[in-house]
């Protein structure tokens, strides 16, 4: 009898399977590298088309650059924009195609009215120089005022991705009382100036360490969507091309708190997140799988 019960307990414990906390205090945040001295304010990394090469970015105050890492940390080249400012550059992506585009709309202050997404000439880790070969201004769908009122500050923007000829971004909160809402906008992938289309108004749990969205990636087959905090990840599902406000979101918790300002799928189970570097931590690209 008393070995029947074990033996159903041990059976009952194996067919229980593990909440994404206890999953992710297994899997905790592995430093793959330390980022170059020269990478202070890292706002945005992606992959080349061959993952041999990650593009990084740095946002206001730094150079119109993206440079250009190996896959172990090392600096490889530094490719200027030849034809570009950086007015506050907040996140890099690529397209399924290798397309790389740069999103100018870093907009702490909710006043910013020359929003952009670059698309530049950017192929190999061969390059010195690049130029913006497109350019998508926009402005948002509902901001009025530059800037509204804090209680309204929701047209900050640190994270986009590209599909199906779309981009999509998913605001950063600054507002006054922080409760975790985002706004998701659409915008055509085109040159032009365009307004964006609100297709989703949703909600993180948690405070602004754990739910002011700093970057976000999209895997292979396009049905998942990663948002990063500092202190969590946030995946989605369930969303459509033209519409977000059914997507349903799993928060998964680093269990690591620093200032997170870059993800990117790696493949679609891990994640490359990087942190700005700060005076005792931070400054490191980490994997993580989930």
């Amino acid at each position: 009898m008393y070995i029947f019960c074990a033996v159903t307990a041990l059976l009952l414990v194996g067919c229980n399977p593990k909440t994404p906390t206890e999953l992710a205090k297994e899997d905790t945040l592995k430093v793959e590298f330390s980022l170059p001295k020269k990478l202070k304010e890292v706002s945005g990394i992606t992959l080349s088309q061959d993952q041999k090469t990650i593009w990084a970015i740095e946002d206001q105050g730094n150079k119109n650059v993206v440079y250009g890492l190996d896959r172990q940390g090392k600096m490889v080249t530094d490719v200027l924009v030849e034809n570009a400012e950086n007015n506050d550059w907040e996140e890099i992506t690529k397209d399924n195609k290798g397309n790389i585009y740069i999103g100018d709309f870093g907009n702490n202050d909710n006043s910013r009215q020359n929003l952009g997404i670059l698309k530049i000439d950017l192929k190999d880790a061969s390059q010195k120089t690049t130029k913006v070969i497109q350019t998508t201004r926009f402005h948002y769908e509902g901001q009025t005022e530059f800037p509204p009122k804090k209680s309204n500050w929701l047209y900050d923007c640190e994270a986009f991705v590209e599909m199906n000829g779309n981009f999509y971004l998913f605001t950063k909160n600054r507002s006054k009382g922080f409760d975790g809402t985002f706004l998701v906008f659409q915008i055509p992938n085109q040159e032009g100036d365009f307004e964006a289309k609100l297709i989703g108004r949703l909600k993180l749990n948690g405070k602004y360490t754990d739910a002011a969205i700093t970057s976000a990636s999209i895997n292979s087959k396009q049905d998942q969507i990663v948002l990063l905090s500092h202190k969590n990840i946030h995946v989605l599902t369930g969303f459509t091309q033209n519409d977000f406000s059914t997507t349903k979101i799993q928060k998964i918790p680093l269990n690591h708190n620093s200032q997170k300002e870059a993800v990117v799928f790696l493949d679609d189970k891990t994640l490359l997140i990087a942190d700005e570097k700060d005076k005792t931590i931070g400054g490191n690209v980490y994997k993580f799988s989930f």
